[in-house]
C-alpha cells in the first residue's frame, strides 16, 4: 500500500492511528491505577483514557497530515 501524500491520510494512517490509540489508552490505564487506584472512580479513568486517546490519534493524524510520502516533515511532494 502506498504512502499518504503530503497535505493527505489515507485508510493505513487512520488504522496505525488507531493503533497508537489503543496503546496510549492502555498506558495511560495501566499508569493511573497503578500511580493510586484510591484517587480516581472507574468512570472518571475511562472518560481520562478516552480523551488521551483521542488526542493521540488526531496527533498522529495530523503528523502524517504534514509529512509527504517519503516521510519528511512539512516537504511537499517532488
Amino acid at each position: 500500500m502506498e504512502r499518504s501524500k503530503f497535505l493527505q491520510v489515507n485508510w493505513r494512517d487512520f488504522f496505525k492511528g488507531l493503533v497508537v490509540a489503543i496503546l496510549t489508552a492502555v498506558l495511560i490505564f495501566l499508569q493511573t491505577i497503578v500511580a493510586d487506584p484510591s484517587l480516581y472512580s472507574f468512570k472518571v479513568v475511562i472518560v481520562k483514557v478516552g480523551w488521551v486517546s483521542l488526542a493521540a490519534l488526531i496527533a498522529y493524524l495530523l503528523k502524517n497530515l504534514a509529512t509527504n510520502s517519503k516521510g519528511e516533515l512539512l516537504t511537499s511532494e517532488q
